[in-house]
């Protein structure tokens, strides 16, 4: 097992990106833990900036010479160098530099939220971005959710972004490109960041991604009205957003704030979505109203807008050649479905 020793030795000699010094040379590998019953190693590094493809690169190569040198499983933190330190070195490389999907005039952004977790807005974020693929539309999607990041798990997504020079190239999909910050975690790791470090980090998927010439942005909102979802009303003002709810009168009642946000930031509603409206019987057609009723109807007179999409409860067919588990076939029902509401929403945005 790796001792602290081989860890700094490993490590000491890795070329902090911005200042071209050795992270030896600028004290920047800190709080080192290792657990022997578990061959796990745990490193804190100080980098000159954060969020950054750079810091992308840097974690992958941690991650490789710890693993080499014995270490089964890696755990990462990420913090700043001293202001100081940063100062007196005089920095000589640049960040970002090029353009952003922000600066856009073609791309339509569209944010997937929810009042609450469990009512599928994931689930619709990947299926909608999907579809809109299949219409031969140019798509891309940020996973948000950055506490709670599923996109690529549900898309079946097994590979990495690769960086060209200063850039996070995404990685492509069923024709969608995808962002997430489940591609910046080591095994599934908890993020516990604040509120800051993760709109730093969101700001991020945006400056330090190469999207290309999109049509449509697709973002995978955290539930509620928390600190990331202000933080992308305040980064797009010209967003457009879709609610997503159950019948249940209670997820529609919660799910009026993530609208009244929206409607209070100027972000234009497209529409609701009502998810797991009803079950449908295969052998008799029968339709079950499972969570109720009209909970869909209620929040989109609320907000004065229209449902563009029912969606019934139902499981994806399983591929396991392609698998992705929460992408439906064009040819199935409910993929059906969403091939309708992404049409609808071609059309309002």
């Amino acid at each position: 097992m790796l001792t602290m020793e081989q860890v700094y030795e490993v490590l000491g000699n890795m070329q902090e990106p911005f200042l071209h010094k050795s992270l030896t040379e600028l004290d920047a590998i800190q709080e080192v833990k290792i657990k022997e019953e578990k061959a796990h190693v745990s490193v804190k590094i100080l980098l000159a900036k954060t969020g950054t493809a750079e810091q992308m690169q840097v974690q992958q190569e941690v991650v490789q010479r710890l693993k080499s040198a014995g270490a089964e499983s890696v755990g990462l933190r990420f913090a700043e160098l001293p202001e100081d330190v940063i100062a007196n070195l005089q920095p000589q490389g640049t960040v970002g530099g090029g353009h952003s999907i922000l600066n856009s005039n073609k791309t339509t952004f569209v944010a997937v939220a929810s009042g609450k977790g469990g009512v599928g807005k994931s689930t619709v974020s990947v299926n909608l971005a999907v579809s809109l693929a299949r219409l031969g539309k140019k798509v891309g999607i940020v996973d948000a959710d950055i506490y709670g990041f599923s996109v690529p798990d549900m898309m079946g997504i097994t590979e990495r972004p690769k960086v060209r020079g200063e850039k996070i190239i995404p990685v492509e999909r069923f024709g969608v490109k995808v962002i997430s910050m489940g591609f910046f975690v080591e095994d599934n790791s908890p993020i516990i960041w604040r509120g800051p470090m993760l709109g730093k980090m969101l700001n991020n998927f945006f400056d330090e991604v190469e999207w290309g010439e999109l049509d449509y942005l697709l973002l995978d909102l955290p539930p509620g009205t928390g600190d990331v979802a202000l933080d992308v009303h305040t980064m797009l003002p010209s967003c457009k957003e879709i609610i997503v709810t159950t019948p249940h009168a209670t997820a529609a009642f919660v799910a009026a704030r993530a609208g009244a946000m929206a409607l209070k930031t100027d972000h234009e509603i497209l529409g609701v979505i009502e998810n797991m409206a009803y079950f449908e019987s295969k052998l008799t057609g029968e339709k079950e109203f499972v969570f109720g009723k009209g909970g869909g109807e209620k929040l989109a007179e609320e907000l004065r807008t229209e449902v563009i999409g029912n969606l019934p409860l139902g499981q994806p067919q399983i591929d396991e050649d392609d698998f992705a588990p929460s992408v439906y076939g064009e040819d199935e029902q409910i993929g059906k479905i969403y091939m309708t509401i992404a049409r609808r929403v071609a059309e309002l945005a």
